[in-house]
């Protein structure tokens, strides 16, 4: 698909082009609003198909054959761009009939060959004597198949093919259908009284531009006479609630002209390539192996608008307004995070892990379970009850540590500090220190806490933890991404980042990083650009965000952190026992010792302004999570390292398992062939495989189904876009079997992409 996607296009297309196009595609966009918004309130829902093999798209529409239930068109109206033939012979070349309109044949007589596609004609109302029998003539001379006459209904009705023709009515479509025999289809349809007075003038099928009412319309035509939807596709999915919804087909005109205007016939072929793609992605999940076998409980949710709100009396006499109703939510009246890509990247990634269970999966990043021994939990808890024993407390102490809430800075934050002292050589005092809910709150109080209005920008290290942006995305907070170089993290496009958000007139309070075995690249930060990367930040007056999950379940001995190197309390230090304990137990810490000065001058620790916040969303971290954190970290002499010997031994040695692997399946000759790179990681969970096509969604559904193998997009970690043809392997979960399995079929989806891209 050229490495674009169907958003790409869209966005391109709005791209130089004049104002009179740009108006005429806003005016397709409002037209399909109402259809678009039920789109949206609308899911699929996952299933399994009893047939082997792919999905088949193909259809048959008044007894011709269509490669999928699409049809292109109808090309009408300003924004048609004057080469039509190219939209002709790319529909031509996928199989698809196109919809052409009285305005755009301007020569009947003389048509564009159509090889084996299919034609409808558009038509219009006519107001001379003989003008609808005239246009017929011509159309069955020219060898369409079938013809569409958009009719004013009592729902408002189709648009005519420009503003200035005449609109069709029911006395047109009653002349038309005495006139010729070719299959006759009524478009504007909206309600199921029109729907049965266009069959009953004699209409072959109808077309309405109303999800909401499709049920109703499918009922009315039955089973041998097509109902087509027109207006708001976007997806390949669409196309499937459509269907489910019942219609027989849809029209597709937007796409299309977008894809045209971006890149001519080679444009369209993308495009329409792509949605036949992606009906065949969707009919997989939802376990739908024939068109004719989609079903309406394919739909995850009804689609019914929700009853109009009756008006209710309030003491001050006024209605309640729509929208209000109980249990009726408009998403444009809740945060704009929701909307955002961000927040569904990790959705489909379950969703496709779902649908292939039998797929070696290189996308958790959790941790391998076979160190954790359930039993140890009681030890662990038990050591720091000794702990707490011999410090002196009471047994009523003891009993309010582990059944209350506790403080909400934490209650272990005397044991964490000394681990932190001991295996990092972070001094910090334990009042710097708030446990956390995870490394995920931690991130949520920083950023909340240094960021105090519209102004203040948020820089991160890309590609980065989708957590972090996560975060900013459910604050508000801008993010400005600092793209690494294949060489690795450069101060230098820290230093160009900074100066251009202050020249915008914005503040940089922070840069996010992962200096060790970074999620998701792989990458470890040099020791001379962490002792540059220092001092950018204070001469800049930024804070650094360290987050560090993988320092110690990698083999050998890590680099400084920056913490511990930090002389000018720069840098924030973010930590987490998922890796290093075990994940359920969800503790994390922030290091915060910057000292804060209020208006009168008092000074206290940013740890301090964490608590409260921390305060306010969770109130603490549980009690007994801490405790067996706690326990675990006494057990090992406060060093994380001690206890994590055996997995960063199994860690490192998943990893050269993987790069092995991956250099037998696809050696050095090969991959330069193909395009193909990858880095060499020597610690973490993660590595990053940069290839020659696109790595979307639409080609890791493909690598699940057809190779049984998945990975995670790297596209998902670009704040600001990037990333599109590489993708991110994670080791953590897999045994030496899996892996050898999974890159033998990583490497022949590799090639086969390569192929057809």
């Amino acid at each position: 698909m050229a490495g674009r996607s169907l958003d790409d296009y869209a966005r391109l297309a709005r791209e130089g082009i004049d104002h009179v196009l740009a108006e005429s595609l806003e005016a397709v966009e409002r037209a399909s609003a109402e259809t678009r918004a039920a789109f949206d309130r609308t899911g699929l829902r996952p299933g399994r198909s009893t047939r082997a093999g792919p999905p088949d798209t193909t259809t048959k529409i008044l007894d011709r054959p269509w490669a999928a239930p699409i049809a292109v068109g109808p090309l009408t109206g300003p924004a048609r761009p004057a080469d039509e033939p190219a939209v002709l012979r790319a529909a031509d070349a996928a199989g698809l009939p196109v919809v052409v309109d009285t305005v755009a044949a301007n020569d009947l007589a003389n048509p564009v060959p159509t090889a084996d596609g299919t034609r409808w004609l558009r038509m219009n109302g006519h107001r001379e004597h003989g003008g609808i029998e005239r246009s017929v003539a011509d159309a069955e001379r020219a060898g369409f198949a079938a013809l569409l006459l958009p009719v004013r209904s009592r729902g408002g009705g189709a648009q005519p093919a420009r503003p200035d023709a005449p609109r069709a009515d029911w006395a047109d479509l009653e002349r038309l259908r005495a006139t010729s025999a070719l299959p006759l289809l009524v478009a504007g349809v909206r309600t199921a009284a029109d729907a049965a007075r266009a069959f009953d003038t004699g209409a072959d099928g109808i077309v309405t531009d109303s999800l909401d009412t499709l049920p109703d319309l499918a009922a009315v035509a039955g089973t041998h006479r097509p109902v087509l939807l027109g207006g708001g596709i976007r997806r390949g999915a669409d196309i499937l609630v459509s269907l489910a919804s019942g219609a027989d087909a849809v029209l597709v005109g937007r796409l299309v002209l977008e894809g045209l205007i971006v890149d001519g016939e080679q444009g369209v072929t993308d495009v329409l390539g792509a949605l036949v793609r992606e009906l065949g992605e969707a009919m997989t999940f939802t376990g739908t192996a024939l068109i004719a076998e989609t079903r309406p409980d394919s739909l995850r949710t009804g689609h019914r608008p929700p009853p109009p709100v009756r008006p209710t009396g309030t003491r001050g006499g006024a209605a309640s307004a729509p929208g209000n109703a109980v249990g009726v939510l408009r998403k444009e009246d809740l945060h704009a995070s929701l909307s955002d890509p961000v927040l569904d990247t990790m959705t489909f990634l379950n969703e496709v892990t779902h649908r292939y269970p039998d797929a070696v999966s290189f996308a958790p990043g959790r941790p391998y379970d076979g160190f954790f021994d359930t039993e140890q939990i009681f030890t662990y808890l038990r050591r720091y009850l000794d702990q707490l024993a011999a410090q002196g407390r009471t047994e009523q102490d003891i009993r309010t540590a582990m059944y209350q809430y506790g403080p909400t800075a934490g209650q272990i934050r005397e044991i964490v500090a000394d681990s932190l002292r001991a295996d990092e050589g972070i001094d910090v005092p334990a009042e710097s220190i708030v446990i956390t809910v995870g490394a995920q709150e931690a991130m949520l109080l920083v950023v909340r806490a240094l960021t105090a209005g519209p102004d203040d920008v948020l820089l991160a290290a890309s590609p980065c933890y989708v957590g972090i942006t996560g975060v900013a995305r459910l604050l508000g907070v801008p993010v400005t991404a600092v793209e690494e170089r294949e060489a690795g993290f450069s101060c230098v496009d820290l230093e160009t980042a900074i100066a251009r958000e202050r020249a915008r007139g914005r503040r940089p309070r922070a840069l996010y990083v992962i200096p060790d075995h970074s999620n998701p690249s792989g990458t470890t930060m040099d020791a001379p650009t962490r002792a540059v990367l220092l001092e950018t930040a204070e001469r800049h007056g930024i804070l650094l965000i360290e987050d560090s999950p993988y320092r110690r379940v990698s083999p050998g001995t890590p680099l400084p952190t920056l913490k511990s190197m930090d002389r000018s309390r720069s840098v924030v230090h973010l930590g987490s026992f998922a890796k290093t304990v075990f994940p359920g137990a969800r503790v994390g810490f922030a290091v915060a010792d910057q000292q804060v000065v209020d208006a009168s001058g008092r000074t206290g620790l940013l740890a301090d302004e964490l608590a409260k916040i921390k305060s306010m969303v969770t109130v603490n971290t549980s009690s007994l999570s801490q405790a067996a954190v706690a326990g675990a970290l006494l057990a090992g002499g406060g060093r994380i390292s001690e206890i994590n010997v055996e997995p960063a031994a199994y860690y490192g040695n998943a990893m050269r398992t993987t790069l092995r692997n991956l250099d037998a399946r696809l050696p050095a000759a090969r991959r330069a062939a193909l395009g193909v790179r990858w880095n060499e990681p020597t610690g973490g969970f993660f590595l990053t495989v940069h290839v020659p096509f696109r790595a979307d969604n639409a080609a890791l559904t493909r690598s699940a189904q057809e190779f049984g193998v998945i990975w995670t997009p790297m596209n998902y970690f670009y704040p600001q876009g990037g990333g599109d043809q590489a993708l991110r392997l994670s080791i953590s979960y897999l045994t030496t079997a899996d892996i050898e399995e999974g890159t033998a079929r990583l490497a022949r989806f590799i090639e086969a992409q390569a192929a057809v891209s």
